[in-house]
């Protein structure tokens, strides 16, 4: 007898007012579709995009990554409106924000700066000896 497994129903999620969440590094481009409140909805790296090595860091891989997130979110979740957090110093940066103007339709709100500035630190090295 062959055993019946259940499928879970997906369930059509109606998100008009997303976050994305950039995070670049400079080894890859993280890209990350959100609630208001924070729950996950869509992302990944560039990887997801066939993108290995060098090439997950470069403007390029980011652009294609955040293009291909956006249209999917319009497409199924019928996103409008986008605030962006923007965390990192890679390369990739300039790309996600070149991606997020070639899909269209979307109207920013709020474009945020969340990376860490350094403070304190470890204590200098001693003066030498004459």
């Amino acid at each position: 007898m062959a055993k019946a497994t259940a499928t879970k129903k997906k369930k059509s999620i109606k998100l008009p007012v997303g976050v994305l969440h950039i995070h670049t590094s400079f080894n890859n481009t993280i890209v990350t579709l959100t609630d208001p409140q924070g729950n996950k909805v869509s992302g990944g790296g560039t990887g997801l995009k066939q993108f290995k090595g060098a090439k997950q860091s470069t403007p390029y891989a980011a652009e294609v990554l955040t293009r291909d997130l956006i249209k999917e979110a319009k497409e199924s979740f019928g996103l409008k409106e986008l605030s962006i957090m923007a965390k990192g110093l890679g390369m990739g940066r300039d790309g996600v924000f070149k991606g997020i103007n070639d899909t269209g339709g979307i109207e920013i709100t709020s474009i945020t700066e969340a990376t860490g500035i350094q403070f304190g630190g470890n204590k200098g090295a001693r003066q030498k000896r004459n």
